[in-house]
């Protein structure tokens, strides 16, 4: 079997410590304290809520910012996102109970929630028409019905957008999610007679359509197009088929740049979202994830060895894989810094690794921990930190928490 690793970091030092924040590094020491090893995720949801507000800021009146939860869940992090969002995507019913907690709205109001996933049960849908949300993402057309369904015997109308799989989109990105076969909504040639069979259906109330087609898109102009697209689609198919189109959902995709990428310029985006022409009373609902969480966050754990093997040299975690999955899944280089810890037991033999390149490992029993490979240190001790920086964004949610039966790694907020 072979194992795909992190690509090699060469030749990449580490990150300076000072790209630590100050309140970071003095709350991870904090910890070191303690006197149990050290793997933990520092968050700060003032930088995620600026980064709403950034989006928000920039976007058109017509344009609403929703966080996908799936991105970072820590209650923390969703309270301080709440202000600075218009509602909340989710995907289950863990996480719809954490949106309406966060931004809760009078009984008998529209819940800000929109709803995705392609395998939604009877007690998801359930769970949904009942909170009485801005739009379910209808995945086929057995959901339809299960959706009426259960609306008919609740007594209400349940809010319905339906999930498209486009055969072609104007957009790029490193996760594509339209124009292929997949199990995510439904195929733009099946579109049509979906839609005569939903409009046949009771208790349901069509609003749109949901379009979600590329992920980590860095290109702005490419994304204003996608968004443009999105709208003159909706608009024509909805005039084609009889639908009172109020919803637009482009889903989220907006980028995060690592070592070496360009931004994504929210301000030339924002800039070319003005210039689409959105029908009065449509509104168009944008769910950035990653974008507004990753860099909110720091994935930190102790070095519990440092080991050398057949000329190469390994940073041995009390982590790993087990808490922080994204580096061996994206296939990037996820670069550290070494937070140095003066604590020792007098005694005890400190091994070290000095002006050497090194590979970071978990605890983990299979050579799949790995976490960043050939990455070049000044100096790396057992008890230091190595800490990954833009750790917000599904970091600890995307872990495999249970293998091995390891502790998990704990959440803090600052």
């Amino acid at each position: 079997m072979s194992i795909e690793l992190p690509p090699s970091a060469a030749p990449r030092s580490v990150h300076p410590v000072d790209v630590l924040p100050e309140q970071v590094r003095n709350r991870l020491l904090e910890l070191t304290r303690a006197g149990t090893p050290v793997s933990a995720y520092v968050y700060d949801g003032a930088v995620a809520a600026e980064r709403a507000r950034e989006l928000r800021t920039a976007l058109p009146e017509w344009a609403d910012v929703y966080y996908a939860v799936k991105a970072n869940s820590f209650p923390g992090v969703v309270a301080a996102l709440a202000p600075c969002v218009d509602g909340f995507e989710v995907a289950s019913r863990t996480e719809l109970e954490l949106a309406v907690s966060a931004k809760p709205v009078a009984e008998g109001a529209v819940a800000p929630v929109v709803a995705a996933g392609p395998a939604k049960s009877v007690p998801v849908l359930t769970a949904l028409v009942r909170a009485g949300v801005e739009a379910i993402n209808a995945e086929s057309l057995l959901e339809l019905h299960r959706i009426s369904r259960i609306a008919t015997a609740e007594g209400v109308r349940a809010k319905v957008a339906l999930r498209v799989n486009p055969a072609t989109t104007p957009v790029t990105g490193s996760l594509h999610m339209g124009g292929v076969p997949s199990q995510f909504g439904v195929a733009e040639p099946d579109v049509p007679g979906v839609l005569r069979a939903a409009l046949q259906l009771p208790a349901l109330d069509l609003v749109g359509f949901h379009i979600h087609a590329a992920s980590n898109n860095l290109d702005a102009e490419a994304h204003a197009a996608y968004l443009r697209w999105c709208v003159e689609w909706s608009i024509r198919t909805a005039q084609e088929n009889g639908i009172d189109l109020r919803h637009v959902d482009i889903g989220g995709g907006i980028g995060v740049a690592f070592e070496g990428e360009k931004p994504f310029d929210v301000a030339r985006f924002g800039e070319l979202a003005a210039q689409v022409e959105v029908p009065e009373g449509v509104k168009v609902v944008l769910e950035p994830g990653r974008f507004l969480v990753t860099d909110c966050g720091w994935y930190a754990a102790e070095v519990t060895d440092v080991k050398a093997s057949y000329g190469e040299s390994f940073v041995v975690l009390r982590g790993g894989i087990n808490h922080f999955q994204l580096p061996t899944s994206w296939e990037i280089v996820h670069n550290v810094a070494v937070l140095p810890v003066e604590s020792w037991p007098e005694g005890c033999p400190r091994p070290a690794a000095e002006d050497t390149r090194v590979t970071v490992v978990g605890e983990l029993c299979t050579p799949e921990d790995t976490l960043l490979r050939d990455v070049k240190v000044d100096r790396v001790r057992a008890g230091d930190l190595v800490v990954f920086p833009d750790a917000g964004s599904y970091g600890w949610e995307f872990a495999m928490h249970s293998f091995l039966g390891h502790p998990v790694a704990q959440r803090l907020l600052l």
